[in-house]
């Protein structure tokens, strides 16, 4: 890869699974069936402007069964249009919550159902709610994760531990480090690129600095991109795609006509996660594996 910037664009695909789910103040949401509807209008748009994208998408939506909770035609054809189909839990469980064994059974249980609906490798995962964020080797302490999941919580080196463990290379992660959480709150968000990958626990790590959503934060993290290079991550959801947030149309379409302008440029490069190189393999993560997977 030779380009000056590396541009990843994911739509989380939560289906009703996630509108279930919800932790919103507000409860359960109803944004199942929208997610399938503006799903294929969006396989439209970025066949238009030639940006490929991830989806992460619950496993329980491989599973045979209706909509608005699954539609294993519709992920195969996001994977038939070129696109990476990540997997994004098996029914959008909230990770901190989840004990090992737990943790363990939702990442097995969807890269199986992921893997046997478009007959290909799973290697990426996007964690529900961009959580956990505690993560103590990157200055990153949630107070809330620790009060709500108590001792037997996920955190994000447990997570990587065993996604290494379950065959996964890839995690997008959401932590933030304490004196970045102090800036933004006095100075507000200020999108930038990442300089590199991070690796924890045998998986490559690419953190989510900007907030989801294609205004003027993205619009700034691409203008950045375009001026310092590094690592940069657009992401939505396809239930938003026609609400009233930052997430619908039409911001969204002049993002990726910018993005295509600079990849017919070569200022930028449009990947995927599993373009990105293999993890090495780390000896002294052996032991884990064998744990976890016992």
């Amino acid at each position: 890869m030779s380009a000056k910037a590396r541009v990843l664009f994911f739509w989380d695909y939560d289906t009703q699974w996630g509108g279930d789910r919800s932790r919103s103040p507000t409860g359960p949401k109803n944004w199942g069936q929208s997610e399938f509807e503006n799903t294929a209008k969006l396989l439209e748009i970025h066949r238009e402007y030639g940006v490929k994208a991830c989806f992460a998408v619950v496993g329980a939506a491989a599973l045979a069964g209706k909509r608005p909770y699954h539609d294993a035609a519709q992920i195969r054809e996001i994977f038939a249009a070129g696109h990476e189909i990540a997997s994004h839990s098996h029914r959008h469980e909230w990770l901190p919550g989840l004990s090992e064994s737990a943790l363990r059974e939702t990442l097995r249980s969807s890269k199986d159902a992921l893997e046997q609906c478009i007959g290909a490798e799973i290697t990426s995962f996007v964690p529900p709610y961009n959580q956990p964020f505690d993560y103590s080797a990157g200055w990153s302490w949630s107070r809330s994760e620790r009060r709500e999941a108590k001792e037997d919580r996920t955190d994000l080196r447990r997570l990587c531990d065993t996604l290494s463990a379950t065959g996964y290379r890839f995690c997008r992660v959401g932590y933030q480090p304490i004196f970045e959480r102090l800036a933004n709150a006095i100075f507000g968000p200020r999108p930038s690129p990442c300089k590199q990958l991070v690796r924890i626990g045998g998986v490559n790590c690419l953190r989510v600095i900007n907030p989801s959503g294609f205004g003027a934060c993205a619009d700034q993290l691409l203008t950045q991109l375009d001026l310092l290079g590094g690592w940069g991550i657009f992401h939505g959801h396809p239930h938003s795609l026609t609400g009233d947030s930052s997430q619908n149309e039409k911001l969204l379409r002049p993002l990726l006509r910018k993005i295509q302008q600079l990849q017919t440029q070569q200022r930028i490069e449009v990947i995927v996660p599993a373009q990105l190189p293999v993890p090495p393999r780390n000896e002294a993560l052996c032991h884990i594996a064998q744990r976890v997977l016992a």
